[in-house]
């Protein structure tokens, strides 16, 4: 990998329904580095989870504005790796 480590590739885990229905078929979902490309992502997984990685797939979900309490705010663009693990 180059310069970033395994554990700044992979931010977190996205546990939602959709990524529960995606286990089922050997892929798990992850937040991951901005800057983070499909090598550094599959050599990230592989080294953290000791898990053969088959295929990773990205994508980057924009901002969006939200209204809590009475304030707009703009959230922040997260970039979501799938990957599909070997069985």
């Amino acid at each position: 990998m180059s310069k970033l480590s395994a554990y700044d590739v992979i931010r977190s885990p996205v546990i939602t329904e959709k990524a529960t229905l995606a286990s089922e078929s050997n892929q798990v979902i992850f937040k991951v580095a901005k800057s983070a490309t499909k090598p550094e992502i599959k050599a990230a997984v592989e080294k953290l989870f000791n898990v053969k990685v088959k295929a990773v797939n990205t994508l980057v979900r924009k901002g969006k504005m939200k209204t809590f309490k009475g304030i707009v705010a703009r959230q922040g663009e997260v970039k979501k790796a799938i990957v599909t693990l070997e069985e």
